[in-house]
C-alpha cells in the first residue's frame, strides 16, 4: 500500500464489547489448550481468529476425569475432560507471558466449583494482560458447580454479578442449553451486569457400550459437541439475541460449525462472532476457508461488513407453542 493511500476497510473485522476482532472467529475454551494446541500445524495462525478462548482455569490445578475422556458420536464428540488444568497462578505467570497479544486477542475462561472460587480466578485474570474474561457456568462434566450454577437463573445471576464486582475487562457468560429457559437466565445475567454471552456450551450426552453394558466415558456423562448440536444452538442464539439485542449485549454463537456457511447462519441468528471448536480436530486449517466464504458471502450480497448480518433473520410469522411443534402424525 502507498503512503498517501486509506487503508482497505476490512468487512471482517468486529467490534465486540469495545474489542477490535480481526475476523468474527473465536478458537473455543478446551479445544486450542492455552492458545499453543495447533501451533505445530504447518499453516495454522492464530492470526486467523479474531480471539482464543484459552481452556477452562480453576484457582487450584486439578487433573480432570478418568479415562475415557473423549468419544467419537454420529456427527459429533462426547467429551469429559473435567478441566484439567495447571489451576490460575501458573496460567497467570507462567503462560499467558508466552503469548503474541499482537498476534490476536485472548480470551481466559474462569470456572469453579463455588461463586467464591469464581471470583478469586476472575480476580487473578483481572491484574493480567488478557482481554476478557468467560465465565464458564455451564460446564457439562464436572461434578462440582459449573452446570449447577448454569441451570439455575438465580445462581448464574450470582455468580455474574461477584464476578462483576471483581473485574473491569469485558465480561462473558456462556449460558447452558441444558436449562428450561435459557432466555430467562440471560436476562438475569444481563441484570447482574454481563458483558457478552457465548452461547451455547455443549449439551448433556451419554455413550454406552452394549457388550459390556458399561458407560463408555470415564465420568459417565459429558459434552456433546460438533454438528449434531448446530440446530439446537441456533434455536438458542435466536433466543437470547431477543433479550440481548435491546441492551447492545453481543453473542458469541457456536455449536457445530465446521464451514462457512455454518458461521454465516449463526450471525444471521443473532451472533456478533463465531466459535469454532470440534471442527478443529479434524481440520485444523478450516479457519482460512470459514474466513474466506464469509468474504465472499459478504461480496455476493453486497454487505460492508460482517457486523451488518447479524439479526437478519427473516421469520416465518410467531412460532407455535413448543408442544404443538412435537406432533409428528
Amino acid at each position: 500500500m502507498k503512503h498517501n493511500e486509506t487503508p482497505r476497510h476490512d468487512p471482517l473485522k468486529v467490534d465486540f464489547c469495545g474489542l477490535e476482532f480481526a475476523t468474527p472467529l473465536v478458537l473455543l475454551s478446551g479445544c486450542v489448550g492455552f492458545g499453543e494446541e495447533y501451533t505445530r500445524v504447518a499453516g495454522f495462525s492464530n492470526r486467523d481468529a479474531g480471539a482464543v478462548c484459552l481452556k477452562g482455569t480453576t484457582l487450584a490445578p486439578r487433573l480432570g476425569n478418568p479415562a475415557h475422556r473423549v468419544y467419537e458420536t454420529p456427527m459429533g464428540m462426547l467429551n469429559a475432560i473435567g478441566l484439567q488444568n495447571p489451576g490460575v497462578d501458573k496460567v497467570v505467570n507462567d503462560i499467558l507471558p508466552t503469548l503474541d497479544f499482537d498476534e490476536t486477542r485472548f480470551i481466559a475462561n474462569v470456572s469453579g466449583s463455588t461463586i467464591e472460587e469464581y471470583v478469586e480466578v476472575t480476580r487473578r485474570f483481572d491484574d493480567s494482560p488478557i482481554d476478557a474474561i468467560e465465565i464458564n457456568i455451564s460446564c457439562p462434566n464436572v461434578k462440582a458447580g459449573g452446570v449447577a450454577f448454569g441451570n439455575d437463573p438465580e445462581m448464574s445471576a450470582r455468580v455474574v454479578a461477584a464476578c462483576r464486582a471483581v473485574t473491569q475487562k469485558p465480561l462473558i457468560t456462556k449460558l447452558s442449553p441444558n436449562q428450561t429457559d435459557i432466555a430467562g437466565n440471560a436476562r438475569g445475567c444481563i441484570e447482574a451486569g454481563t458483558d457478552a454471552f457465548s452461547v451455547i456450551n455443549t449439551l448433556m450426552g451419554m455413550a454406552i457400550d452394549a457388550e459390556s453394558r458399561e458407560a463408555v466415558i470415564g465420568n459417565n456423562q459429558g459434552g456433546l459437541s460438533g454438528p449434531a448440536i448446530k440446530p439446537v444452538a441456533l434455536l438458542k442464539v435466536h433466543q437470547v439475541y431477543q433479550v440481548a439485542r435491546p441492551h447492545g449485549i453481543p453473542i458469541i454463537g457456536q455449536g457445530g460449525v465446521t464451514n462457512a456457511s455454518d458461521a454465516i447462519e449463526f450471525l444471521i441468528a443473532g451472533a456478533s462472532a463465531v466459535g469454532v471448536g470440534t471442527a478443529l480436530f479434524y481440520d485444523p486449517l478450516v479457519l482460512k476457508k470459514i474466513n474466506a466464504g464469509i468474504r465472499d458471502y459478504l461480496e455476493r450480497h453486497g454487505f460492508e461488513s460482517v457486523s451488518q448480518l447479524t439479526g437478519t433473520l427473516r421469520l416465518n410469522g410467531p412460532a407455535k407453542p413448543a408442544a404443538a411443534n412435537v406432533c409428528t402424525s
